[in-house]
């Protein structure tokens, strides 16, 4: 089932490509919580420039979610991508939440700056289906390509957990199953910013991919590394969001103030501190290094990066062309910022 579906995903390497783009590109996807307000406003305009422009410098990936501004990626996204194939977009998206109207302007803390909806979780067997009607609607599709279980796992939901994951198991990933079979959507599995459920689910259920945010980053390297190894000998290909961890690897002179969407503490600060001297030292742009270092494993297909505008976009691909020498990395391995069993470029 995992090279079937694999099989049926489209690259930016195609050769119909238009010769402009370039098949580099294939490695990086765009990241479209940003589009959503997250954080902050961003006008129609701006944000469907930002994914026009991406797909002309030959971006081919485009992650979305529901929660993702209540929608609000979701119609960008398709407004942007209207009269594009599948054949010529990669569309990922996810379910597990039901959008609603709060009622007056009221606003819900989820970081969207979005008035008057909010997101609730719905990992049912009907909330699955409904949520994919809407995000296709939104999306002014038949179809999409990744259909991913979002934001499962013990951090986030605490010691509803156990009752999440059986929920899981027993209807929303059966009803994926499904919907793959049926040709709604063409690949599935999990979106998470937490490891250990990733593990879980490898266990018990058919999965063909999983999006794992923040964990395998330039950061934080080993922790994960046992789940990567057992993806790849399971033939499931992994997706890394979140390589400046939130923001704190973005910025090119300093580390930035946050570290998994929160204040980040001292112990963070001094760490990403020392990958920022290493990379000077060297000459190299830390937010290029970022992104480049969770493709070397083997089993990471792509890297998925959050952008707002056509210059955030701009600046991504200037990074993942970026040529980074050796010594680079064989300085952060020796001062302990890169584990020993991490592959590097």
């Amino acid at each position: 089932m995992m090279r079937e579906a694999r099989s049926t995903l489209p690259s930016g390497t195609s050769p119909t490509l238009p010769h402009h783009l370039r098949p580099e590109l294939g490695g990086i996807g765009f990241g479209g919580a940003a589009i959503g307000n997250m954080y902050t406003e961003v006008d129609d305009d701006v944000a469907e420039a930002a994914v026009r422009f991406a797909f002309e410098q030959g971006i081919r990936h485009f992650d979305t979610a529901p929660l993702y501004g209540y929608g609000l990626s979701e119609e960008r996204l398709g407004k942007a991508l209207s009269g594009l194939t599948g054949a010529e977009v990669r569309i990922s998206t996810k379910v597990g939440r039901h959008i609603s109207e709060t009622g007056g302007d009221s606003q819900a803390d989820d970081g969207f700056a979005v008035q008057g909806r909010c997101a609730r979780f719905d990992y049912s067997r009907d909330g699955v289906r409904r949520s994919l009607e809407s995000s296709l609607r939104r999306l002014r599709r038949q179809a999409v390509d990744t259909l991913l279980v979002h934001d499962v796992g013990r951090k986030t939901h605490g010691e509803r957990h156990d009752e999440v994951l059986r929920q899981v198991l027993d209807e929303a990933l059966p009803t994926l199953c499904d919907l793959r079979r049926t040709g709604a959507c063409r690949a599935i599995g999990v979106g998470v910013n937490e490891i250990e459920v990733c593990v879980e689910l490898l266990a018990r259920a058919d999965l063909d991919v999983i999006l794992l945010a923040g964990r395998y980053t330039l950061l934080e390297n080993a922790a994960a590394l046992d789940l990567l190894a057992e993806a790849g000998r399971r033939g499931v290909d992994v997706i890394i969001g979140g390589p400046y961890n939130s923001g704190l690897l973005a910025a090119t002179d300093r580390p930035g103030a946050t570290y998994n969407y929160r204040a980040a503490d001292a112990s963070v600060l001094a760490r990403a501190q020392r990958i920022y001297d290493v990379c000077a030292a060297h000459g190299v742009d830390v937010g290029a290094a970022a992104l480049q270092f969770p493709l070397a494993y083997p089993a990471v297909t792509s890297v998925i990066i959050g952008m707002r505008t056509t210059d955030e976009v701009r600046a991504a691909i200037e990074r993942i062309l970026t040529g980074i020498p050796p010594a680079l990395w064989a300085a952060l391995r020796s001062a302990g910022l890169i584990h020993p069993a991490a592959p590097t470029p």
